[in-house]
């Protein structure tokens, strides 16, 4: 289960790399980052992570599912949630945070069973369920909930990393979790786009701009553990997608384009970008040539 988008240029005169929210993270600057920046960014994961992790059991997350009740979420939760209320309706329902109990019951749970199981649950609650009301910041779930925000988390969190290096005086350097890419103060950044087949290929090349931007991708070979079975659910069926291999999104942050590449496994590549402030997409279609539109760069196959 390898990482689908990898950043092509060589390594910067200093990296920095580590293992957090189960993906590894690079992060490349003109100089070494000092100690206590360094541990800024640890603790900045660390705090999303005890909030937002569905695989702990002591998260917010997890609280919310024991007891349904009104609760005011934080800055990153108005942030996510308020993207999914425009992902949900104009998805139709597939983009939904609320598929973590099908989630387990497939078998991507907190102990990584990846034995599915029949839990008799049902289906994934509708958007609605959630009773988000962005004017409070609040969540007043109608039934017990377990929150997945993987759609837009992993995004939400590098922009958050880069948020700490730019407080830190940091001018210039790229951030890259598991794929999730964002640089800030470069010429620009060529990107090649890993194949979700073969480690060795790329699908194509996309550039960031100077000054900054973000490319995010999604695919349905990393987090595979059984026949079909992924963690790219489609919230109306609580069953994984099937029609679209593999997405790459550009965007000007990593959230934004996280959450690109999650719809356009809904979505083609033109209603992503009327939906999202996206620059570039790309999707791979189990059948037929790769889709994509707007991108500055190429694609091969």
């Amino acid at each position: 289960m390898r990482d689908a988008t990898r950043t092509a240029p060589p390594a910067a005169p200093a990296r920095l790399e580590f293992e957090a929210i189960g993906t590894r993270w690079i992060i490349d600057t003109p100089a070494p980052l000092p100690v206590t920046t360094q541990a800024e960014v640890r603790r900045e994961i660390a705090a999303f992570d005890a909030t937002w992790s569905r695989f702990r059991t002591d998260s917010f997350v997890h609280d919310l599912a024991r007891r349904p009740r009104r609760h005011h979420v934080d800055a990153d939760g108005a942030a996510m949630l308020g993207l999914y209320a425009a992902l949900a309706p104009a998805t139709e329902g597939a983009v939904n945070p609320l598929v973590g109990h099908a989630l387990e019951d497939l078998g991507y749970d907190a102990g990584y069973t990846l034995k599915p199981s029949s839990s008799g649950r049902g289906s994934v609650p509708a958007w609605p369920a959630l009773g988000w009301d962005p004017a409070t910041s609040t969540v007043d779930p109608s039934a017990p909930v377990l929150l997945d925000v993987g759609a837009v988390g992993k995004g939400r969190l590098v922009d958050l990393v880069v948020g700490v290096l730019e407080a830190a005086g940091i001018e210039q350097f790229t951030v890259d979790a598991g794929g999730d890419i964002r640089q800030v103060g470069s010429r620009g950044l060529r990107v090649a786009l890993e194949h979700p087949g073969d480690a060795r290929r790329a699908v194509g090349v996309v550039r960031l701009p100077a000054g900054g931007g973000a490319v995010c991708a999604s695919a349905t070979n990393r987090r595979v553990w059984g026949d079909r079975l992924h963690h790219m659910l489609d919230a109306r069926t609580g069953r994984p997608t099937s029609d679209i291999v593999a997405t790459w999104a550009v965007a000007p942050t990593a959230m934004l384009a996280d959450a690109a590449a999650t719809a356009a496994f809904f979505l083609d590549a033109d209603a992503v970008r009327e939906l999202l402030p996206v620059t570039g997409l790309v999707r791979m279609p189990r059948r037929g040539p790769l889709q994509a539109g707007g991108i500055d760069g190429q694609v091969f196959l």
